[in-house]
C-alpha cells in the first residue's frame, strides 16, 4: 500500500485478523473493551478508513455521520441488522460480513437442538437430576421420514440442508430471492408447500424490515400439521407472544430458540419477563444464548474471511 490505512477494531476478534492486517502495513487500533461513548470520542480523533465490529454497538446514522473518513465496515459475523446499511450506502461506505465463516457452526447447532428436542435429551436429563427416571414420558420421535422446511438458502440454510442428507428426511427449501437451487437431496419449494407438508421448520434469514415479526400468529396458523420450530437467525423474526400462544394451542409441539427478541435478560420489560418465564418453564422449549455460530473454529474462520475480504477490497 502507498499509505497506511487505519483499521479500528471495536470488538473481540482473532489475532489472525489483527496480526494479518499489521503484517500488510495497516495501522490497527484494537479496542475490544471500548464502550460506545469511548468509541464515539475516539472517532473524533483517529477517523479510521475501516471499522471492524461484531454486535456490541448499533452502528446507526449518527455513528456513521461522525466517521468522516470511513470507507468500509466489516461485520465479524453474519447478521447486518445492527448496521444502518442503507445510510452507509448513501455515504459511500461499503459493508461486508463473514456469513460463510460460521455457517458450519450454525448447521451443527441446528441439528443438535433438533435431535435434542425430538429425543427429549435436555428434558430427561433435568428430570434425572431431580431423581426421576421417566422412560415412558420421554419416548422420542425419529427424524427419519419427517419433512423439514428451511426458510433461507444462504450460507447457514445450505449448511443445515447439507447436514440433513443422511437422516432420510424430505427437505423443502424456500428462498424468496433465489431460483433453481434444488438438487437430489433437497427440493426448491414455495411457502404453500411448506405450510402443507412441514413437520419441522428452521429459520435462516436475516432480520430486515421485511422479516421483522414474520413468524406471527397468522403465519403459524397456515401450517397444516403441528410443527417443531427452530429459530437460529434473529429474535425479531419471531413474535414471541404469538409463539407462546401457538405452543399453548399445540400448533407448535417443540421449539428451539438460539435468539430472543430481547437478549438483554437484565433489562426485560414486564411483558418480556413474563414471556421469558413461560419459555424457560416449558418442557417444549430449548433455549441457548445465541451460540449457534459461536465455536472455537468459527472464531478463527471469521477473522480469516474478513482479512481476505479487506485486502481484496482495499488493495485491488
Amino acid at each position: 500500500m502507498s499509505k497506511s490505512v487505519q483499521v479500528y477494531i471495536i470488538d473481540d476478534v482473532s489475532p489472525i485478523l489483527t496480526e494479518g492486517l499489521a503484517m500488510r502495513g495497516y495501522e490497527v487500533i484494537y479496542e475490544p473493551e471500548a464502550t460506545k461513548d469511548q468509541v464515539m470520542m475516539r472517532l473524533e480523533t483517529i477517523q479510521p478508513e475501516i471499522l471492524v465490529v461484531r454486535s456490541k454497538l448499533n452502528i446507526d446514522a449518527a455513528f456513521l455521520n461522525s466517521a468522516k473518513r470511513l470507507q468500509l465496515i466489516a461485520r465479524a459475523g453474519a447478521g447486518m441488522d445492527n448496521i444502518a446499511v442503507s445510510t452507509a450506502e448513501k455515504l459511500a461506505i461499503q459493508c461486508i460480513n463473514a456469513g460463510e465463516a460460521n455457517a458450519d457452526a450454525v448447521g451443527d447447532h441446528t441439528l443438535g437442538v433438533l435431535l435434542n428436542g425430538l429425543r427429549n435429551i435436555s428434558k430427561s436429563f433435568a428430570e434425572i437430576k431431580n431423581g426421576l427416571w421417566l422412560r415412558a414420558t420421554n419416548r422420542g420421535v425419529e427424524l427419519s421420514n419427517k419433512t423439514v422446511g428451511i426458510i433461507g438458502y444462504g450460507n447457514t440454510g445450505k449448511a443445515v440442508a447439507k447436514r440433513l442428507v443422511g437422516f432420510g428426511c424430505k427437505v423443502l427449501v424456500y428462498d424468496k430471492y433465489l431460483q433453481n437451487f434444488g438438487n437430489e437431496y433437497h427440493l426448491e419449494s414455495d411457502m404453500q408447500t411448506i405450510f402443507e407438508e412441514a413437520d419441522i421448520l428452521s429459520l435462516h434469514i436475516p432480520l430486515t424490515d421485511e422479516t421483522n415479526a414474520l413468524v406471527d400468529g397468522a403465519f403459524l396458523s397456515k401450517f397444516k400439521k403441528p410443527i417443531f420450530l427452530m429459530n437460529l437467525s434473529r429474535g425479531g423474526i419471531v413474535k414471541t407472544a404469538d409463539l407462546i400462544q401457538a405452543i399453548q394451542t399445540g400448533k407448535i409441539t417443540k421449539c428451539a430458540l438460539d435468539v430472543l427478541e430481547n437478549e438483554d435478560l437484565a433489562n426485560l420489560t414486564p411483558e418480556q419477563k413474563k414471556e421469558f418465564n413461560f419459555l424457560i418453564e416449558s418442557d417444549c422449549v430449548t433455549l441457548t444464548p445465541h451460540i449457534g455460530g459461536w465455536t472455537r473454529e468459527s472464531y478463527d474462520k471469521i477473522s480469516k474471511v474478513l482479512l481476505k475480504k479487506i485486502i481484496e477490497i482495499n488493495e485491488k
